[in-house]
């Protein structure tokens, strides 16, 4: 046998032995095998499940040293016994840590033991006082050595003491401003409160934080003065936006967080930063001398330190079954959480120059940021079938270079799947649960998205008609459901920004969208988003319109069913010189609101059509097309419905719907949201391709491909 020959066999054979490594707990496992327990030793060999080292720290320098050895012969293993294994900062990965195609490296959980990465402290020591409440003593709070916004108790976070318990208190008066008077994006640091909302009396006032919702952004603002003649309070730093609830003079909501004297309801804690003293009220069943009362330490867990300029990567590490809990972080001076879509909150999970990376059936829950970052310079990296649950903001934070940047930071080809992502956005709500900025060519797929604030699925980062290197990113299959829950405006289930050649939006499941004020839509295009594929959808029950267009261009949306919009069927804001939307083959079943809401009109406009036709231009007024469709209210005769401020017939007359029906679709039973199509339904006779929803969502882990 060739030399050759055999080295490719070597190859191959290495490459099955990862392959099966990756695969799920009953793989069969070659190579370098370490062992890390929480009763280890670090000064152990590591190397012998009865001698396993304490720490991933530990574990992590062996991995290296045997590839610094010239070892790194076979895939390695590191296993982690079951119990809690704490980090005190994140644990930090660069290319010495990095494994091959061949032998990757693979920390991952042990048979049946379920490891626990915690960046969490037990606290003890309570003492029940009076009326219900309990108290510890935090002596490294008091040191000034460690604060914290969370606690955990039995794994539930209770919520910082807050006024009201129940809903919120109203802005009364903006003197810096509301958007009829000045751009809503003014920074403003002070709003008028109804006597009797604020005081100055309270405990530690420079602790306490006032927390504004308003437009589509919550910003969290530590109180600096109250004055009580003038009913007004003035902040530390500025909040980005005016404060009202939205475009209208309605004052904004807000809640007041961290007050001690609004200390008064089960569930609720409060941590006097001076004294060290935690003060909770215990929900019932709840025994905090036994109970597990954690609060978070660590800012976060992992961090992936590649180079990608200098092409120095992080690559084939793999984190497979296990569980990271509690991270600890809050805003630093001087930011109010502005941006849209929280995205300068950080990740507990950081990716930077990774590729060919793995997260796999891990659980991450009860943590201070965003799960995971997958930063400038990462491509190939995958993350599948991982549990992510009640996180302070997103899921997953994609977001490599731009068109000004180095062209080896872009970022791309990633893949997320699989995922439950659930109860996202619990202190920063405006948090989207996977945020696709500046990238290309991911996959977002049958990932299960619920109980979020905020947008489910965020597309593209650049407004208008700008270069933007957001492409080619194909969302599909995802169930979308339970998010808004009417807290902030101006928001979706899938939301898109931008110029994005090539991305689709396809077979997702979407449903129970609630906004505030405006903006609970299922699918939005926003400012810019252009040559996108929206088809094969299935929206229901959003509170405005199951589609929604402020402005875009040549975006074709075709094969979707829209139906039980509240307010809206179809919406659109802008008429623009441009094609905006290709819209055909649809179904928009409806009980109630609007048909057509916004500006549907179309407006003069010229464009290059052929150089052999004169002057090459041509006139036209179509900046949207509209056919193929079946529209059905079956309260509503066909002649009572709007269509734009027009009839069926006028409608038809403009060149819109010209081989549209209005006839009932013949779904199964509409009622209870199963909208299969009877044999005999004219959207089947018209060509509609009939949707499979019981393929949405994660799917089962025994069938998946590699």
């Amino acid at each position: 046998m060739q030399s050759s020959t055999r080295h490719e066999m070597v190859i191959c054979l290495c490459a099955i032995i990862s392959i099966l490594t990756l695969c799920g707990p009953a793989a069969v496992v070659s190579g370098h095998v370490f062992y890390v327990a929480p009763a280890g030793d670090d000064a152990a060999t590591g190397t012998d499940i009865d001698r396993p080292f304490r720490t991933l720290e530990r574990a992590r320098d062996a991995v290296r040293q045997l590839k610094a050895g010239g070892s790194l012969d076979a895939p390695v293993t590191v296993y982690l016994r079951g119990g809690h294994h704490p980090l005190t900062e994140p644990l930090v990965l660069d290319p010495a840590d990095s494994g091959t195609a061949a032998c990757p490296v693979l920390y991952r959980a042990y048979a049946n033991e379920q490891p626990v990465i915690t960046g969490g402290r037990r606290i003890a020591g309570w003492t029940r006082q009076q009326d219900g409440v309990w108290t510890a003593d935090v002596p490294a709070v008091k040191a000034g050595q460690w604060d914290f916004r969370q606690l955990y108790v039995n794994g539930r976070q209770y919520r910082r003491a807050r006024i009201p318990n129940e809903g919120f208190l109203r802005v009364a008066g903006c003197p810096e401003g509301t958007p009829k008077t000045v751009h809503y994006h003014k920074d403003c640091q002070s709003f008028e409160f109804a006597p009797g909302d604020l005081d100055p009396a309270w405990t530690n006032l420079d602790d306490v934080e006032v927390i504004v919702y308003h437009f589509w952004t919550d910003s969290h603002l530590p109180i600096q003065s109250i004055d009580t003649e003038k009913n007004l309070v003035t902040f530390k730093h500025k909040a980005g936006k005016v404060f009202t609830d939205d475009f209208s003079e309605d004052g904004a909501r807000y809640i007041v967080e961290n007050v001690f004297e609004g200390l008064d309801e089960p569930g609720e804690w409060y941590l006097n930063r001076r004294t060290g003293v935690l003060y909770v009220i215990p929900r019932p069943g709840d025994d905090l001398k036994s109970a597990e009362v954690v609060a978070p330490f660590a800012s976060a867990f992992l961090r992936f330190e590649g180079d990608p300029v200098n092409r120095q990567y992080v690559e084939h590490i793999a984190f497979d079954g296990l569980s990271f809990e509690y991270t600890n972080w809050r805003l630093p001076p001087g930011n109010s959480n502005d941006r849209q879509g929280s995205a300068g909150v950080p990740a507990a999970i950081t990716l930077t120059g990774a590729r060919h990376c793995r997260f796999d059936r891990c659980r991450v829950a009860n943590i201070g940021t965003f799960a995971f970052e997958i930063g400038l310079g990462c491509t190939d990296n995958h993350f599948t079938y991982n549990e992510i649950s009640h996180i302070a903001a997103g899921g997953f934070r994609v977001n490599g270079g731009t068109e000004r940047d180095h062209l080896l930071e872009r970022t791309g080809n990633n893949v997320i799947a699989d995922n439950v992502l659930q109860y996202y956005g619990q202190d920063y709500p405006s948090a989207v649960g996977v945020l696709l900025m500046n990238t290309s060519g991911n996959h977002v797929a049958h990932n299960a998205i619920h109980h979020g604030w905020y947008t489910g699925v965020s597309i593209g980062w650049v407004w208008g008609y700008q270069r933007s290197v957001s492409r080619d990113n194909v969302v599909e299959f995802n169930h979308i459901h339970h998010i808004g829950q009417g807290l902030l405006s101006d928001m979706g289930a899938i939301y898109t920004l931008g110029i994005s050649p090539g991305t689709v939006i396809r077979n997702n499941l979407i449903h129970d969208v609630e906004a505030n004020h405006y903006g609970g839509w299922g699918i939005y295009n926003d400012e810019g988003s252009s040559h996108i594929l929206i088809e094969n959808n299935v929206v229901y029950n959003t509170k405005f319109a199951g589609y929604n267009i402020h402005f875009c261009k040549e975006v074709t949306v075709r094969n979707n069913i829209f139906a039980f919009g509240r307010l809206q069927q179809l919406s659109r804001s802008r008429v623009e010189p441009h094609k905006s939307v290709f819209f055909e083959n649809n179904i928009v079943y409806w009980k109630e609101g609007k048909l057509l809401d916004g500006n549907w009109k179309d407006k003069p406009y010229t464009f290059y059509f052929h150089p052999k036709d004169g002057s090459g231009t041509r006139e036209t007024t179509s900046t949207f097309d509209m056919d193929w469709n079946v529209y059905y209210n079956p309260t509503q005769k066909r002649d009572d419905v709007q269509f734009n401020g027009m009839t069926w017939d006028q409608w038809r007359k403009t060149g819109k719907d010209a081989r549209s029906v209005y006839a009932d679709p013949l779904f199964v039973d509409p009622d209870n949201h199963d909208f299969r199509l009877k044999s005999d339904s004219p959207a089947l006779k018209m060509g509609f391709e009939p949707i499979d929803v019981t393929a949405v969502g994660p799917r089962d882990p025994a069938r998946r491909s590699q």
